[in-house]
């Protein structure tokens, strides 16, 4: 296979950047997408031109590392695979592709197709975990969770916060992936005595970071390689109105819902 990559250049995030026009000869079908860029890379390297940046660690669908928009598309053009996994076959002979970060603005471009999803770790470290005592393993029957939870959480904690719920969204709303993360804990037991405090401190730290809003137009769940579903996202609007209802209502809810009334005891 030839083809042709139009690829987003930017040294830095305070440079301007540009798409460069490169040919890829003698591609392999059998080929990862990121083993096309590899053989890319090579030929740049031997030419003594500079490497195209991108991100990636397990090359397995598993890490989140990562991704890039394809003609647009988050992760290319099928679905629930991430760009890793994604094979040459999927594409024809002579196609021109073109390659370009995550748009967010609380993505900022550091090189090339990598961006800064720091935003990400902030928001998990405002409160997705869980307090619990130290000492021996406890015992796995001790605390017993309900089928339905553990299903639900599982299906939460597939979520591998690549972005592209963001890269997707006309909003660049974040609320797919905080919605997954909350639910994860949220379901169960083991989350319940931090529920209302971490729903209220990961949404206040989502809403620091600049994402947008979400208004319904689920593209995060078509480009979510995860196939993490919508109804996470009323989960969370679920979890958010419970905490500002309880008697003692938190600090922080004031930068989710300034002014509203907290229920009496």
């Amino acid at each position: 296979m030839n083809l042709t990559l139009r690829i987003w250049r930017q040294k830095g995030a305070n440079t301007p950047g540009e798409f460069v026009t490169y040919p890829v000869h003698n591609v392999s079908p059998d080929m990862s997408f990121l083993e096309m860029l590899d053989v890319l890379n090579e030929e740049l390297i031997v030419r003594g031109e500079e490497p195209v940046s991108f991100e990636h660690d397990c090359r397995e669908g598993i890490c989140g590392s990562c991704g890039f928009l394809i003609d647009g598309m988050t992760h290319g053009p099928r679905r629930g695979t991430t760009v890793c996994q994604l094979h040459m076959r999927s594409f024809q002979d002579g196609d021109e592709l073109t390659l370009e970060p995550w748009r967010a603005s609380a993505f900022p471009v550091l090189k090339d197709l990598i961006v800064d999803r720091s935003a990400f770790d902030r928001i998990i470290q405002s409160g997705g975990f869980i307090s619990a005592p130290t000492g021996s393993a406890p015992e796995a029957n001790a605390i017993l969770v309900p089928k339905e939870s553990s299903d639900t959480a599982f299906d939460a904690a597939a979520c591998i916060a690549c972005g592209a719920c963001v890269a997707a969204c006309p909003n660049a709303s974040a609320m797919l992936f905080t919605s997954a993360k909350l639910t994860h804990l949220n379901v169960l037991p083991q989350g319940q005595p931090e529920r209302d405090e971490r729903t209220v401190n990961m949404v206040a730290a989502m809403d620091r970071e600049g994402f947008g809003s979400c208004t319904n137009h689920a593209e995060c769940e078509a480009a979510c390689p995860k196939l993490i579903p919508l109804e996470f996202i009323a989960r969370m609007n679920r979890y958010v109105y419970r905490a500002l209802l309880r008697p003692h209502r938190h600090p922080l809810a004031e930068r989710i819902a300034p002014g509203a009334p907290s229920r009496a005891r």
